[in-house]
């Protein structure tokens, strides 16, 4: 597959993934998640790869979730080559994959970008990295994995925070809440990033992979309230409710959802 909003590299064991949008702050769309899930799949068959990085190109952001500009313009964010928005099952190829993924946050992590870190085994960030929600802001939301994940990570409390206030922490106050396992200075993310990977390349894969699956079998429940809730969303996501919201963060004004209340 020829990409054309993701870099792929192999280096030594390490699968490296990097979204290559900068200029929309690594925000996804269609082709995107589809270059994503055939990069994971490629590290998945892959007998040289023991661990996946994924990162974000640039300074700024590790990953902002779909991209709002596009869905203003287009009416969608863009389907995939079969005609499907395939978020979902990025989502869940994350966590089926039998390999850990590290997430190398450097900058932004907000949105559906966050939910994506979230699904990840392990997070290291860069010490200007941000994280937090936006969905309710930009009329949108994750109620399956983004939800039922960040809960067994942060707490009910503040998961529930971090969902109805959509405020941004520092890499700091996410690592205080558990969503971050390391910060080290921005020029040094990833290099720290491959050096967890080649530890990990040096332990049996096989146990590995059955931890991984079982630290899933945890939450695995929640893979049908995902199911609803991507349904629902993409249903909610052409009112006039979700579009006021979309509006509102491309013409950067606050949104007015008082007619929906």
């Amino acid at each position: 597959m020829d990409y054309t909003d993701i870099l792929y590299a192999v280096e030594d064991s390490t699968a490296i993934i990097t979204i290559n949008r900068p200029d929309r702050y690594n925000s996804f769309r269609g082709r995107t998640v589809e270059e994503l899930i055939n990069a994971l799949q490629r590290a998945w068959v892959d007998q040289k790869v023991a661990c996946v990085i994924l990162t974000g190109a640039g300074s700024k952001a590790f990953c902002t979730g779909g991209d709002q500009k596009e869905y203003v313009e287009t009416g969608g964010y863009g389907t995939s080559a079969n005609g499907l928005w395939e978020v979902e099952t990025l989502q869940n190829t994350i966590r089926d994959i039998p390999k850990p993924v590290i997430a190398a946050v450097n900058g932004f992590a907000i949105g559906g970008g966050h939910v994506l870190h979230v699904l990840c085994d392990l997070t290291i960030a860069s010490d200007n990295a941000r994280f937090g929600q936006a969905g309710p802001r930009v009329g949108s939301f994750d109620a399956g994995w983004g939800t039922a994940l960040l809960t067994r990570i942060v707490g009910e409390k503040k998961a529930r925070e971090i969902w109805f206030l959509c405020r941004q922490y520092t890499a700091e106050e996410a690592k205080e809440m558990g969503l971050v396992n390391k910060i080290v200075p921005q020029a040094q993310l990833m290099t720290e990033a491959k050096g967890w990977a080649a530890e990990i390349a040096a332990l049996s894969p096989t146990a590995i992979k059955f931890l991984k699956y079982s630290f899933n079998a945890d939450s695995a429940h929640a893979y049908g309230t995902t199911k609803m809730a991507m349904a629902a969303l993409d249903g909610f996501g052409h009112t006039e409710e979700a579009m006021e919201g979309k509006r509102a963060f491309v013409e950067k004004r606050k949104p007015d959802f008082s007619p929906f209340r």
